[in-house]
């Protein structure tokens, strides 16, 4: 008995230490954390939109609102979008969830890249998507969302792109 004692006393203390810092999965997305506006060409017919970035559930999910408007053009008629991206870290890995008002359900695989980070969607049947944030000067980011065929998985073009700013 007083050995089992002795030994709990002995182990005590180390049982009480911080256990070791784990590295910091999210840390290829904090730098989109803040509220980004859309910088339009300022042409008629430029789509405008706005997204923000925030930490949830104690700093372990980045969550992403964003919008956007498309004016009628071309015989198409205004639409507005919305959509929700949950970038959370799995197993060491980091992933992200999307979903939109119109439907859409991609799941991410994502990665640091040199100046940004990387979502690319899981394989499944159909198309395969890329969305990739590029650090730039002055508080912007460029994104950039492409689309790979499904009879080409890796062959990704650019389906979208432009520049947001920060301003808060």
């Amino acid at each position: 008995m007083r050995t089992s004692l002795l030994a709990l006393l002995l182990a005590a203390p180390l049982l009480a230490q911080a256990p070791p810092s784990k590295a910091d999965a999210l840390a290829p997305v904090r730098f989109l954390a803040g509220e980004w506006v859309g910088e339009g060409d300022g042409k008629p017919g430029s789509a405008s939109g706005a997204a923000s970035f925030r930490f949830e559930l104690e700093g372990q999910v980045l969550v992403r609102r964003s919008h956007a408007d498309y004016p009628a053009a071309n015989g198409r008629p205004a639409a507005h979008h919305e959509d929700l991206l949950t970038v959370f870290a799995e197993s060491g890995q980091l992933k992200a969830f999307y979903v939109d008002n119109e439907g859409h359900v991609i799941r991410y695989l994502a990665a640091a890249v040199p100046q940004g980070v990387a979502f690319t969607s899981e394989a499944a049947p159909g198309p395969r998507f890329r969305l990739t944030y590029l650090r730039g000067a002055a508080d912007t980011v460029t994104v950039r969302f492409e689309i790979a065929p499904p009879n080409a998985p890796d062959a990704f073009k650019t389906y979208l792109e432009g520049v947001t700013r920060r301003v808060k």
